[in-house]
């Protein structure tokens, strides 16, 4: 290993333990730590584990003494890892990936971002004035999706409540030409209600703490949190976050990507909306629902540029198409109006976000690349996705949460282990087999066509007649009793961690998690009314009406029902991992030329972490 590595630091490396057992290797990793060592490698694999502190790894010079090195020259860094992705792709001009997985308040947004730092500073050594606009369009769009998507929680105070995957291109030259990232369930659920502890998203409390006061008094709000029903139980806990000086960082980085004075106004304008929506409140006077505070209803109207009353009647009636065809208003109820309020404040918060992410691919695509004039454009793709989760409370978003992660387990496995396994087999070589634990039979349980949950759930959903949640759970109980990976209280009677018609419980790879069907139903349909679109598609907000298309749809052109929640998850996650699939193979093979013995450890060292997480 590199020569400033001894051992009084431990093993850098894994593979070099004297014994890969389960004890060796935790001991290993907790001697590395105390001594400031964060970074281990198995092989081509790092593990990285979160200091929660400021650390001197990183900077310029430290970005020197990695560029063009080896993987094995110096200290295991994160600056190592994407040196080598990078180096890949350009000397066999295939596209490369990086993947950073790992639980909650692991560090792994944090580790993209230094990811990305890096790829920026050594690109470009010419100083071509396209591609420095690249890179910087690049760098501050992290802290731009982390206003929007990031928020406190008990476990991180920056945790990411979407998941991205960035392709960064590149030239011939090996300078980055442009980009584009996908974004995956954002937890829109956090708009309406937090945990106790936790907080809403960042951008909230920066508009509320950071604006300056001719901003909040043009949209109606004032400077503090607790006055708002979506963003009150956060407002004690802000005591390790800027919010103020994080207002002016992400508006500056609005412009420097590009977006125009007038679109900077229009998303504060629908944050703020959002908020007022928090505060709105129905009650029934003379047999008729009304809304109780109608200076909020002229905040919304004035924020999202729609008519007063248009916005009145949206809120308190639904159109109807009957059989006959006729089309009919309808008053809501005050838990029918409150719904829908819910419902738009969710949307609309999903909805801004996704123009945001759409905005910043339409600045950094990569636009009119001809092959034959600058050769071929190759792709380095990085994902940070959320990891996985088991809080007090698991919901709807921790269940999509922890598919996702076993999806990526189950790539993991397949590209490192039983890849590498069968190479062997086909190649004759003599060598212990490893058993590992395959995730499969958990994933099959989650997205299994006509038998898996989400097919449960959607069935639940398609249900003509009063469908609850507690009935979707006993449609579990009847299918997937006797799976090993599943259980309720039902079927597990004696065990009390679990309440009756309500909670069920998925053996993961990583633990055991009990989720309460409460909301699921709700959650997965994810309904919001066709009035709502019609009303914000005919803003005078250019803004506004661009996220809003299918409001141009009457309702009597509305017929087909859209996928749900968890099934758009589920095609969103299979498509992720094919992606990732074609390009994690072309970065990492094990090297060819490792010996057969290392080849054993790093397998080895490989499942035991595994286990270890």
């Amino acid at each position: 290993m590199a020569e400033h590595e001894s051992l009084e630091f431990g093993k850098a490396d894994f593979v070099l333990l004297d014994q890969v057992t389960m004890e060796d290797f935790m001991a290993n990793l907790k001697l590395r730590f105390e001594r400031g060592r964060i970074y281990t490698y198995i092989g081509e694999v790092i593990v990285s584990v979160n200091p929660y502190r400021s650390m001197e790894l990183y900077g310029k010079e430290m970005i020197e003494s990695y560029k063009g090195r080896e993987l094995y020259e110096r200290p295991p860094h994160l600056y190592a890892i994407a040196d080598a992705a990078y180096k890949a792709m350009k000397r066999r001009a295939k596209d490369t990936c990086i993947v950073i997985s790992g639980e909650s308040g692991a560090g792994k947004t944090e580790a993209s971002k230094y990811i990305m730092q890096y790829i920026a500073a050594i690109t470009n050594p010419t100083q071509r004035e396209e591609v420095e606009r690249v890179k910087n369009v690049l760098l501050k769009s992290n802290c731009v999706l982390e206003a929007f998507g990031n928020a406190k929680t008990n476990r991180n105070d920056n945790s990411s409540r979407f998941g991205k995957y960035m392709d960064i291109n590149f030239d011939f030259k090996g300078d980055p030409t442009g980009g584009h990232i996908n974004n995956y369930l954002l937890e829109k659920s956090r708009v309406l209600k937090q945990q106790q502890g936790e907080r809403n998203f960042h951008s909230f409390y920066q508009l509320l703490l950071g604006a300056p006061d001719a901003t909040l008094e043009r949209l109606y709000l004032r400077r503090d949190p607790a006055l708002y029903n979506f963003t009150s139980e956060g407002s004690n806990n802000n005591l390790v976050i800027n919010d103020k000086s994080n207002y002016k960082t992400v508006v500056e980085s609005l412009k420097v990507i590009g977006f125009s004075s007038k679109e900077v106004d229009s998303i504060y304008s629908i944050l703020a909306a959002i908020l007022h929506l928090g505060n709105m409140r129905f009650a029934v006077q003379d047999d008729s629902v009304v809304i109780e505070d109608d200076d909020l209803l002229v905040y919304i109207a004035d924020l999202t540029c729609c008519n007063p009353e248009n916005v009145r009647k949206t809120f308190l009636y639904r159109t109807m198409a009957t059989g006959g065809g006729d089309v009919i208003e309808k008053g809501h109820s005050v838990k029918e109006a409150s719904y829908g309020k819910d419902a738009c404040a969710k949307a609309v918060y999903e909805r801004l976000f996704c123009w945001i992410v759409g905005r910043i691919n339409s600045v950094i695509e990569v636009k009119d690349y001809d092959a034959r004039i600058h050769g071929k454009n190759t792709v380095i793709g990085v994902l940070d996705i959320y990891g996985f989760e088991i809080f007090d409370n698991n919901s709807f978003e921790q269940f999509c949460i922890n598919y996702c992660n076993e999806k990526l387990q189950q790539l993991f496995i397949e590209l490192i282990l039983r890849q590498e396994q069968n190479e062997y087999q086909r190649e004759g070589i003599e060598w212990q087999h490893i058993e590992y634990f395959n995730n499969q039979i958990i994933v099959d349980l989650v997205e299994q066509p006509h038998k898996g949950i989400i097919s449960i759930l959607d069935e639940a959903c398609l249900t003509v007649g009063d469908v609850t949640d507690t009935i979707f759970l006993e449609s579990m109980n009847s299918k997937l009793g006797r799976h090993p990976h599943y259980t309720s209280r039902k079927l597990s009677t004696a065990d009390k961690s679990m309440a009756f018609n309500r909670d069920f419980r998925i053996k993961h790879y990583a633990g055991n998690v009990t989720y309460s069907v409460e909301g699921f139903l709700d959650k997965n349909k994810d309904t919001l009314f066709q009035d709502f679109k019609r009303l914000l598609y005919n803003s005078k907000d250019p803004v506004l009406r661009e996220m809003w298309p299918d409001g141009q749809l009457s309702i009597s052109e509305v017929t087909k029902r859209p996928l749900t929640a968890a099934t758009l998850f589920k095609n969103s996650m299979i498509a992720l991992v094919e992606n990732l699939a074609c390009k994690v193979s072309a970065l990492v093979p094990i090297n060819d030329t490792t010996p057969t013995s290392i080849m054993k450890l790093a397998l080895q060292a490989i499942k035991l972490f595994i286990s270890a997480t």
